[in-house]
């Protein structure tokens, strides 16, 4: 999986595997599809790049589908980044300063928090 890999090159497995609980919001291996791969063999050299990239798309608490408000909700990141959570019937969008994503799965519970699927890298 993309997204694994890129934990894994950002050195984050360890903050994932301890403490939390974690929202992360993760992106489907076709997103990173998306990126040129120049641009994508570029940004995995850029660690600190990578990092904020990934920082993005956890926040640093457990928010399950049943627990977003309808309407707008800013969160801020682990990366200390602002995102906008808006709610809209069943759909879910994210949105930050470099874009967003529309959520395609919910609730994939784990031991320290949950993840949701996206569309995009935001």
């Amino acid at each position: 999986d993309v997204y694994k890999r890129q934990v894994v090159a950002a050195e984050l497995v360890d903050t994932l595997n301890t403490g939390g609980p974690f929202t992360v919001f993760a992106p489907k291996n076709s997103a990173f599809a998306k990126i040129p791969p120049d641009t994508l063999n570029e940004l995995i050299a850029d660690k600190e790049g990578l990092t904020s990239l990934l920082l993005r798309h956890i926040v640093p608490r457990e928010i399950r589908a049943k627990d977003v408000p309808k309407g707008e909700t800013e969160l801020t990141t682990a990366g200390d980044e602002k995102i906008t959570v808006m709610k809209s019937g069943t759909d879910v969008k994210i949105t930050s300063s470099a874009g967003s994503a529309k959520v395609v799965r919910t609730d994939i519970l784990a031991e320290n928090g949950v993840i949701h699927i996206v569309d995009n890298i935001f």
